[in-house]
């Protein structure tokens, strides 16, 4: 009856909120997640950058992440534009992301990372600092 008074003209907009209201949602927002970095102190020269992803609300790492972007550079003493290489290792560790590079100075870096999260809209945006010891 319902259907019969709104007319055929309706139905696809009647449909196209019906299937809104059953799509899946993100189950929270991108800034419930953090990276953090497992040693904040490392001994310059070749080494691993181990960082953790951890849903913050309830403390629970996360596994699966596409890290797509990574930096790792001197910013936090005056010089962004001292870089060094990094490539991403495998882990044995869900939710624990390790990389190879060279900290080539003594000093403070700066790891920058971007990465996406299953079933999250956005693009999780991370920097962290960690130290080079001589």
């Amino acid at each position: 009856m319902i259907l019969a008074t709104l007319g055929k003209a309706r139905l696809p907009a009647l449909a196209a909120l019906a299937a809104l209201g059953v799509a899946p949602l993100a189950r929270a927002a991108v800034n419930d997640y953090e990276f953090t970095l497992i040693e904040k102190e490392i001994k310059k020269g070749d080494a691993i950058v181990s960082v953790r992803l951890i849903h913050k609300p309830d403390g629970k790492l996360v596994p699966d992440a596409v890290i797509f972007a990574t930096r790792l550079d001197m910013a936090p003493d005056g010089m962004e534009k001292m870089t060094t290489d990094i490539e991403p290792l495998p882990s044995a560790e869900r939710g624990v992301y390790r990389f190879k590079t060279a900290l080539t100075m003594a000093g403070r870096w700066r790891l920058s990372l971007a990465a996406k999260l299953q079933g999250e809209n956005g693009t999780l945006e991370s920097k962290l600092m960690l130290r080079a010891l001589p």
